[in-house]
Formats: structure tokens, C-alpha cells, sequence
């Protein structure tokens, strides 16, 4: 299996730079995994697509304010940090530019002296485990001086930092949104209990590996990234009750996806509790857990194409976004969204 077999033409007007003012008036695209038939509605319309008795499951991790500008002491550079990981309290695996002005015992000071980092160690990829110092808490320290760690391919300036979290948003640690929860509002998922659909939640920290690209042409030489996830027991009970009973499994994004994969027996039953996970799903996966997806369209060439293709089937994959294409859908993490349901 080739990388390049998941390659497709993307016009760059196509690619959305700023979210819709109206998070459910973007578009939706209905694919049915069977015959691979195509509908076009709105995302309001999603409700009418989801029955009583099936599960909603919702991942609920907050992106953190995670890119920070400083400076080097004493000699002054400019240094950008990329927060990737908690490693202990104080200490985080950072995404460092330029790498050369962060070598180890260097200090890197942000606003003035509030915030102090001091490089400890080069690991792969050039990352830097960074030791920081503060007075305070943290995290009030970052979300003065920090800004929301948008995708590479998004050039516009956010006016407002909550458009770049759900509004179920509850657990810090992102360093990118679940961009196919932004789609719903607090009303519309009222309105989709109120059905008789049940919701659960997971949380997965989202790593910036969602954002980097497939280097390798066999696809399975791939390396993929690992992130923190965890499920509590009620919404373990939630999801399990729902599968026994012989309601669907929708997930909300790659990520809730891959959280319930990863955690699912053979019988698609979810355990409560929390890890690490670096599993790839790809055209050939057997899917243990979840019946449907919501999601929104991806990179051409990427890890989050290949699994939606993995459930969908790749040809009808690629056929979807050609037709997305032809009927300007908006690309990418304040794009449209796509239904995946049989």
C-alpha cells in the first residue's frame, strides 16, 4: 500500500482560514460506506441522521494556548516554543525554532521574565525536554502568554481563542483541536439527547504529529505518534450499554476514534482507565468498536485519510472528496464535515 495511492488535487482557495461565525451552519456530506452514495446537507442537519438508541461518543480534551514566543539569555535571539507533551509538572517534550539558539543549559525567557525555560535534553526529531519556572499556577502563566497553536496551513489571525475549542472542551491538554467536534453547539447536542441518543465522552490529547505528513512511501514503515487518552467508567458504561443493546458506535473525529480502537476487546466492549496509544489504522483494519464517523476533510497523503478510508472504503474516500472538491467544500480544521455511516 502506497502513500501516494491517497493523494488527491486540492485547490488552496478550498483550504478554510477562519471558522464559520454559525458553528452548525457548515456543510455536511452523507457517504454510505456500502454503495459509497453521496447526499449534500447542512450540519444541522446531522440530527436527522442519528437515531434513538445509538451513542455519540465526544472527545473532550482542551488545546492549551501552546505556542510561545521568548527570547534567549542573555544574548536576546527570538526562540519559538511548541508545548507538545507533560512530562512531570514543570517539565515538557518542546517543539523549538530555531533548533540551534536551544542548546542544553540554555534558558529562554518569556514575558519578561514571568515565564523561565531551561533546555535539559535534545531528543528525537530535535525536540528539547524543557524544565520551566514560574510563580503561580501554570497554566494561568501559559494562557496569558500563550497563543492557540493553529495548523500549518491556516494563515489568518483567530479573533476569538473559543473557536478553536469544542464547547464540551473540558480537559487541557491539546496541542491541536478535535476539529469534527467544532461543528456542534450546546443546543444541537440538547436536542440530539433529547432523541434518545446517548453521548459519552473520551479524551485524547491531541499531538501536532495529526499534522505531519506520511514521509514514507510504504505505507506501513510509517512511524505513528503516540498521545495520552483516557476513559471514565460511566462512559465506558454508556458506550458498552449501547453496543449490547445493538445501537451504533458514531465517533466524533479520528481521534475519539482512535481512543475506542485502541481500547475495545474483540468484542468491542471499552474498558475504563488511561494510557498511550499509537495505533494506525489504515485500509485493511477490521473495526472493533465504531459503526460511524463525523469528521472533517483531511490532507491529502495523511494518517487521518487512511483510516477514514480504512472504514469507508479508499475509492469511495476519493471519490467523496473529489465530488467535495468540484462543490467547493471547505477543506481541513475549520472546514466542512463528512458523515460515514452505513
Amino acid at each position: 500500500m502506497k502513500t501516494s495511492d491517497f493523494s488527491f488535487e486540492l485547490p488552496e482557495e478550498l483550504i478554510a482560514q477562519v471558522p464559520l461565525k454559525d458553528r452548525i451552519a457548515s456543510r455536511l456530506m452523507l457517504l454510505d460506506k456500502e454503495p459509497g452514495s453521496i447526499e449534500h446537507k447542512h450540519f444541522y442537519d446531522i440530527i436527522n441522521y442519528l437515531n434513538r438508541g445509538d451513542c455519540l461518543v465526544l472527545n473532550n480534551t482542551r488545546v492549551i494556548p501552546a505556542r510561545l514566543f521568548g527570547e534567549k539569555h542573555p544574548s536576546g535571539g527570538r526562540v519559538e516554543f511548541l508545548l507538545l507533551t507533560r512530562i512531570a509538572a514543570k517539565t515538557w517534550e518542546v517543539l523549538v525554532k530555531p533548533g540551534k539558539k536551544a542548546k542544553i543549559g540554555d534558558t529562554i525567557i518569556f514575558g519578561q521574565g514571568l515565564l523561565r525555560g531551561e533546555i535539559k535534553d535534545i531528543i528525537e526529531d530535535g525536540k528539547r525536554i524543557v524544565e520551566f519556572k514560574y510563580e503561580g499556577i501554570f497554566e494561568e502563566v501559559l494562557d496569558q502568554l500563550g497563543e492557540m497553536p493553529l495548523p500549518p496551513y491556516i494563515h489568518e489571525k483567530l479573533e476569538d481563542k473559543e473557536r478553536y475549542q469544542t464547547v464540551y472542551s473540558k480537559h487541557e491538554g491539546s496541542a491541536a483541536a478535535p476539529t469534527a467536534g467544532l461543528h456542534f453547539t450546546r443546543e444541537l447536542l440538547r436536542e440530539i439527547e433529547e432523541k434518545g441518543v446517548k453521548i459519552a465522552y473520551v479524551t485524547l490529547h491531541v499531538g501536532l504529529g495529526t499534522f505531519r505528513p506520511v514521509k514514507v512511501e510504504n505505507v506501513l514503515e510509517h512511524d505513528m505518534h503516540s498521545e495520552f487518552y483516557s476513559i471514565e467508567e460511566e462512559d465506558a458504561k454508556v458506550i458498552n450499554d449501547v453496543k449490547k443493546a445493538g445501537g451504533k458506535i458514531i465517533a466524533v473525529g479520528t481521534t475519539s476514534t482512535r481512543t475506542l480502537e485502541s481500547n475495545a476487546d474483540d468484542m468491542g466492549m471499552i474498558k475504563a482507565g488511561s494510557g498511550w496509544t499509537n495505533i494506525f489504522i489504515y485500509p485493511g483494519y477490521r473495526f472493533k468498536c465504531i459503526d460511524g464517523l463525523i469528521t472533517n476533510f483531511h490532507l491529502p497523503e495523511s494518517t487521518l485519510i487512511m483510516l477514514v478510508s480504512a472504514l469507508a472504503g479508499k475509492e469511495n474516500v476519493l471519490d467523496a472528496y473529489k465530488e467535495a472538491v468540484k462543490e467547493k467544500y471547505r477543506f481541513f480544521s475549520f472546514g466542512d464535515a463528512m458523515f460515514i455511516h452505513d
